[in-house]
């Protein structure tokens, strides 16, 4: 019995020197699984959850998020009791991302409720929302807090006129004075700002109007009709947003110029109506690119439907044939096509989008890549993407990673929504890209492999640009900056 007391007693001691060491076995279980915290449901806030959890896998947003807000820590003239939704949401992110040291393993983000409602936004945490829905209020709200700051410096500011800050491009004014500088903070635009073109051509004349540009937070893809035997991809829906369509009965100014040319005396002419194919193209592609697949459809008799058909993607996402692209002049067309032969992007012409048909393809071959149609085998855990495996994409401009998708489980009416996103990168390689991914729903997290992730019934997509082998070269990129 004396053994089996002393046994006790060094065993009760090694418990205890474990724990002073290590903390609870618990919180180093978490810790060494790589896992992250979970967030408590409020009522009905899987939602909010969700998304959260979406954003804080998006390195660049939460840099952005840091940039964003050093004007609060630097300026001493913000009130401290001011509640800012950047500060807030950066918090939040960054206890999600395991950037920040907590030693809770379900968080509360009530806050993030309590400072949307400073913004006139009345979201309750007990009624089911939208995940994207939210999205756009977070968004939203961020260019609004960004447009409520002084973008230069008030003339009363004597501290600031007295001691500008010295910049390599010093601009001087009559006085010799130099002017106070411009925030970069409240200039530059969130990542997952971009720009949608709308390209109108008139049919009978060829005449191009000017193209518009229209500002977007995320791409809201509908999924086209099921055709039988083929499976739904995501290509299928870019294509399909995309796709050119004819507006009809629209005014022509150059029908009518060429029309009143051919008419004496100067007689007035009316407007020629022509048909014209409208379409649209990515203008401007954003470092965070978030996807909606609307799931939403309508029965005959007006009733709400929910799609439940998968949609299939990939781990890496190539968005060069759906980029925007200058028109080149009929002129220099030739002599550019012999020269840059090589470099020429499959699937644009005259910054239009081209579906390749089978015809354009190899006898005997098949395209080898499609967003959202190429077998997993083909990606790497390791991060990185099997280029040599597709000739055709061998240097795409624009190339993305997935890094978390939202998933919803239910109805119209209820229902339930999860999220699959990557795991944090070790504190020793931060700038790394995990290959581990998660499963999380509320306060509930679980390690999930990348099959279970592309076989998953995605809602919302969020992925992130991987920098490109001809990125530096491209002058392009340069000027839409």
């Amino acid at each position: 019995m004396r053994n089996w007391g002393v046994i006790g007693g060094v065993a009760a001691a090694l418990a205890a020197g474990m724990y002073v060491l290590w903390g609870p076995i618990t919180e180093r279980k978490r810790r060494r699984k790589g896992l992250v915290p979970g967030l408590l449901n409020l009522g009905n806030t899987c939602f909010m959850n969700s998304l959260l959890q979406g954003l804080s896998s998006c390195p660049s947003f939460i840099k952005w998020l840091e940039e964003f807000t050093a004007q609060y820590k630097t300026d001493p003239n913000q009130p401290t009791e001011q509640q800012y939704l950047s500060l807030t949401l950066l918090h939040l992110l960054k206890a999600l991302s395991c950037q920040e040291v907590t030693e809770d393993d379900v968080l509360d983000a009530s806050c993030l409720l309590e400072v949307l409602r400073t913004y006139r936004w009345q979201i309750s945490s007990f009624e089911e929302q939208d995940a994207h829905e939210l999205f756009h209020v977070l968004t939203s709200s961020l260019e609004d807090e960004r447009d409520r700051q002084p973008r230069v410096t008030h003339l009363f500011d004597v501290h600031s006129l007295e001691q500008p800050e010295i910049t390599q491009k010093q601009i001087s004014c009559r006085t010799r004075g130099s002017l106070p500088p411009v925030s970069n903070h409240w200039k530059s635009q969130h990542p997952f700002h971009g720009r949608l073109t709308s390209n109108m051509v008139c049919k009978h004349c060829e005449h191009q109007s000017p193209v518009r540009y229209d500002t977007f937070d995320s791409l809201s893809l509908s999924i086209p009709a099921a055709v039988w035997g083929r499976p739904m991809t995501l290509d299928h829906c870019l294509h399909h947003f995309i796709s050119s369509e004819s507006v009809k009965d629209v005014v022509c100014d150059n029908c009518t110029k060429i029309q009143a040319e051919g008419i004496l005396n100067g007689q007035s002419i009316e407007n020629q109506r022509t048909t014209f194919v409208k379409q649209l193209k990515l203008g401007k592609l954003p470092q965070c690119l978030c996807i909606h697949l609307q799931r939403l459809s309508w029965s005959n008799q007006g009733t709400p439907l929910k799609r439940h058909e998968h949609v299939q993607f990939n781990e890496f996402l190539i968005m060069d044939i759906y980029k925007y692209r200058i028109p080149v002049h009929k002129s220099s067309q030739k002599e550019l096509n012999q020269k840059n032969s090589e470099e020429t992007m499959p699937g644009t012409k005259d910054g239009i989008a081209v579906k390749p048909s089978d015809a354009e393809q190899p006898s005997g071959t098949k395209p080898l890549f499609m967003n959202g149609a190429c077998s997993s085998s083909f990606l790497m855990s390791s991060g990185t993407f099997p280029l040599a495996v597709f000739p055709e994409c061998s240097s795409p401009v624009y190339l993305y990673r997935l890094m978390a998708v939202v998933v919803h489980h239910g109805d119209m009416h209820s229902g339930h929504f999860v999220t699959y996103r990557r795991s944090p990168p070790s504190p020793k390689n931060p700038h790394s890209v995990s290959s581990q991914w998660l499963w999380i729903s509320d306060d509930t997290v679980r390690k999930a492999s990348l099959q279970e992730v592309l076989s998953s019934s995605a809602y919302l997509l969020f992925y992130e640009r991987v920098p490109s082998r001809v990125q530096h070269q491209s002058l392009e990129l340069r000027a839409e900056e």
